[in-house]
């Protein structure tokens, strides 16, 4: 297996100011259908934990043996596209939680996970390739097929748009405070042993841990200048009238890891401050290298401690658990948790 290409470290940051959101003019891939889609679920595995709700939200919580007579730290696990239900999202969060965590595992979406959007067949996978007469015309039939799978794709791409505009950071965002306000009360224990909030992400929920884990312009401030909380609306918070600086909150979570990302601008990087590691995919149009190369060249010259690994060879969405045939995507998966794991335990 190719090793994972390995970005410089830097120190943990001072606070940075919220600058304005993506232009709408900046135009990417959405979502990938490993966003969106589970793979087989592992041969004898199955979710140990329970659903409950915390601050009103449908909540996977996951916890180690032993707990609370044996201390443990919180996580908060933040899914992709399939959310609370899928069986391997409840299995990750078990992952995490037999290392030593109460995983919190919110469902983001309330009740309305992603569209299923499994792949349809590829050209050449069985329908999709033009079946060649003697005369060399092609048949009805598989220009038919065709024109199927691309009315497939065109439909698919609506349904998603139409899904994400139904969960924008204005909803997912006070989702998340709610839960972490109920986390207050119902794992002090664990807040405190670990001396604050432990954050993973994938896919839609990785771009979430990136938010959680900045130092942005308060509600009330942002409210003030028009502009939402959490970005600021490129507008700088108005100064307090005391020590005539802006007020700002955050951040919201310890460390945090995020794998393979989307829907994450440049800008989302400004006002980081916890540390945070970054499982990246070769390649990816869901996470581009400009996006990516941006937040890392951001990082290092506002000394945020932080750590980049790009794993080549596999799909977007590969980190989740998941079963996959291909020995190399199996063995990074497992690279990916490990990275994940080690660095939330390690700060």
């Amino acid at each position: 297996m190719a090793e994972p290409e390995v970005a410089t470290k830097a120190p943990e940051s001072l606070a940075q100011e919220a600058d304005a959101p993506p232009p709408a003019s900046e135009e990417a891939p959405k979502m990938s259908d490993h966003c969106t889609s589970d793979r087989p679920t592992p041969a004898g595995q199955s979710p140990t934990g329970e659903i409950t709700t915390l601050g009103d939200v449908k909540t996977y919580i996951s916890k180690p043996t032993g707990y609370p007579e044996t201390p443990a730290r919180l996580l908060l696990l933040l899914t992709g596209g399939t959310g609370l239900l899928s069986t391997n999202n409840q299995i990750q969060a078990d992952k995490f939680a037999q290392e030593g965590f109460v995983v919190v595992m919110p469902d983001l979406f309330d009740g309305d996970p992603a569209p299923n959007t499994r792949p349809v067949p590829e050209l050449g996978e069985g329908g999709g390739v033009e079946a060649t007469a003697a005369d060399g015309s092609s048949s009805s039939s598989s220009l038919l097929d065709t024109f199927k799978i691309k009315a497939a794709e065109t439909a698919k791409s609506f349904l998603i748009d139409m899904w994400l505009a139904r969960h924008t950071e204005g909803k997912v965002l006070p989702l998340l405070r709610r839960v972490l306000d109920a986390c207050a009360d119902e794992f002090a224990d664990a807040l405190a042993h670990g001396g604050g909030v432990y954050a993973v992400g994938y896919c839609f929920g990785a771009r979430y841990v990136l938010l959680l884990a900045a130092e942005r312009p308060t509600a009330a401030a942002a409210s003030a200048s028009g502009a939402p909380w959490f970005l600021g609306g490129g507008r700088k918070a108005p100064a307090d009238e005391e020590d005539n600086q802006p007020k700002t909150e955050g951040p919201f979570i310890k460390a945090g890891a995020a794998a393979h990302a989307t829907l994450v601008s440049k800008e989302d990087f400004v006002g980081l401050k916890a540390p945070v590691t970054l499982v990246c995919v070769e390649n990816d149009p869901m996470f581009p290298d400009e996006v990516r190369q941006a937040g890392e060249d951001y990082m290092s010259k506002n000394n945020v401690e932080h750590e980049v690994q790009v794993y080549p060879g596999v799909p977007h969405g590969f980190a989740v658990i998941g079963d996959y045939e291909d020995a190399h995507i199996k063995a990074a998966q497992a690279t990916a948790f490990e990275q994940m794991l080690n660095w939330i335990k390690e700060h």
